[in-house]
C-alpha cells in the first residue's frame, strides 16, 4: 500500500496524463522516485513541460490519497499497476496504456487472447442476435470478450460469454464501484463472476460524457482485435475501432442493410478497409496465427434427427423466423412445430428469441 500511495498521487497529478506518466516510470522506475526528483531534473526531460514539473514537485493532495487507499481496501478493489508482472501484456504494448487499472474481479493470463464486441446503444433485433451469437460461439471456442457494459450491443455481448460459461471483461468509463447504466447491476455482478470490472478511474468517479472515450482505448488496447456490430455515423463504437487501427489491432465488421442508420458506421468501416465478417469462424481464422492453438476446438455428438425434425432444420437458417410462418410452410400444426421446436432446442440445433421466433444455432 505504501508504493500504491505513490501511483496513485501520479494519476492525481494534473498535467500527467498517461502518455506523460508511463515516460516517467521508464526513466525513474518507480513513482516514489519520480516525486523525489528536483524540479531541474524533472524539467529536463522531453516531453515533461516546467508547469507539469512543478505539479509533480508541489503535489501536496497526500491526505486525499489516503482517503482512496482506505476506499480500495475497504471494498475489496484490486489495483494492478503498470510495473506489476500481472499488468495486461498487450495493454502495455500501448503508448498511452493507464498507470493503474482498478478491478473487481480477476485477470487472467489467458485473457491476452481477447476480442473486443462493441456497437450501438439502440441495437435492433438483428444486432442483438449477432451480438449474441458471436460471443457465445467466441468465448465457447476460448476467448474473452471484452467490451463497455453500456446499454445495447455491448450488454449482449457480455452476456453472451456468460451464456457459454466464458470469460468477459468490462471497461468502464466511471469508477470500479459505480454501476452504470444502473439497470445492469445484476450484470454488473454476473461479469465479476465470469472475470472482471476494469477502470483506469479513481473509485467514486462518476460517469462523465469525457470518460467514455478514454474507456474505448483500453477496450481496444487489451483485445486482438475490435467487433463492430452495429453503429450509426456517429457511433462511439467507432472511435473503438480507430483506437485499434491506431494500435495494429485487427477491425472486424458485421454488414448491414444500406438502409439502416444502424449499419451506416459499420458499413463505411467495410469500405475503409475493416474485414467484412458473416460468421465467428471468420474472426477465429484471421487471428489463428496469433492464436497459436490455443483456441478450443469443438466436439460436435452427432444427433439423430426424426422425419419430421429434419423437415423443419430445413426451413430454418440464421434468420429468426415466426412460428406461425415456419407452421405455413411446413403444413403441420403450430402446436407440432412448437413442440418439435423446443425439442430441437434442447439438442443444441435451433435456438429462440422474443416473439417465438426460431433460428438455426
Amino acid at each position: 500500500m505504501s508504493d500504491l500511495k505513490y501511483w496513485l498521487a501520479l494519476i492525481m497529478t494534473p498535467d500527467i496524463g498517461p502518455i506523460r506518466a508511463k515516460k516517467l516510470i521508464s526513466i525513474f522506475k518507480t513513482p516514489k522516485k519520480i516525486f523525489n526528483a528536483d524540479f531541474k531534473d524533472l524539467s529536463a526531460i522531453d516531453g515533461i513541460t516546467q508547469k507539469a514539473a512543478k505539479k509533480i514537485t508541489s503535489f501536496s493532495e497526500w491526505d486525499i490519497v489516503e482517503k482512496y487507499i482506505d476506499i480500495i481496501s475497504e471494498k475489496n478493489i484490486k489495483t494492478i499497476c503498470l510495473n506489476d508482472s500481472d499488468y495486461p501484456v498487450l495493454l502495455k504494448e500501448t503508448s498511452d496504456a493507464p498507470v493503474v487499472l482498478f478491478i473487481r474481479g480477476d485477470i487472467m493470463p489467458n485473457d491476452r487472447f481477447s476480442l473486443a464486441i462493441v456497437g450501438s446503444r439502440k441495437m435492433t433485433s438483428y444486432g442483438a442476435l449477432v451480438a449474441e451469437r458471436f460471443s457465445e460461439e467466441l468465448s465457447s471456442a476460448g476467448m474473452t470478450i471484452v467490451s463497455g457494459m453500456a446499454r445495447g450491443i455491448d450488454s449482449v455481448a457480455h452476456r453472451g460469454a456468460i451464456k457459454a460459461n466464458g470469460r468477459t471483461i468490462a471497461v468502464l468509463g466511471s469508477g470500479v464501484d459505480v454501476v452504470y447504466p444502473p439497470e445492469n447491476k445484476n450484470l454488473f455482478e454476473k461479469i465479476i463472476e465470469h472475470g472482471c470490472i476494469m477502470s483506469e478511474f479513481l473509485p467514486g468517479t462518476g460517469p462523465d460524457k469525457e470518460n467514455f472515450p478514454k474507456r474505448n482505448r483500453i477496450i481496444s488496447g487489451l483485445s486482438l482485435g475490435v467487433l463492430v456490430v452495429e453503429a450509426v455515423s456517429d457511433s462511439g463504437a467507432l472511435i473503438t475501432a480507430k483506437f485499434a487501427n491506431d494500435y495494429g489491432r485487427e477491425v472486424f465488421a458485421i454488414p448491414g442493410a444500406i438502409t439502416s442508420k444502424n449499419s451506416k458506421g459499420t458499413n463505411n468501416l467495410i469500405k475503409e478497409g475493416a474485414l467484412l465478417v458473416q460468421q465467428p469462424d471468420d474472426i477465429l481464422e484471421e487471428l489463428a496465427p496469433v492464436l497459436k492453438g490455443f483456441i478450443k476446438t469443438e466436439h460436435k455428438v452427432k444427433i439423430e434427427l426424426s422425419n419430421d425434425e429434419k423437415i423443419l432444420c430445413n426451413l430454418l437458417s440464421g434468420e429468426p423466423r415466426q412460428i406461425d410462418d415456419i407452421a405455413r410452410q411446413s403444413a403441420f400444426p403450430a402446436s407440432k412445430v412448437l413442440a418439435i421446436l423446443l425439442g430441437l432446442e434442447l439438442k443444441g440445433i435451433v435456438k429462440q428469441i422474443t416473439g417465438k421466433r426460431f433460428y438455426l444455432a
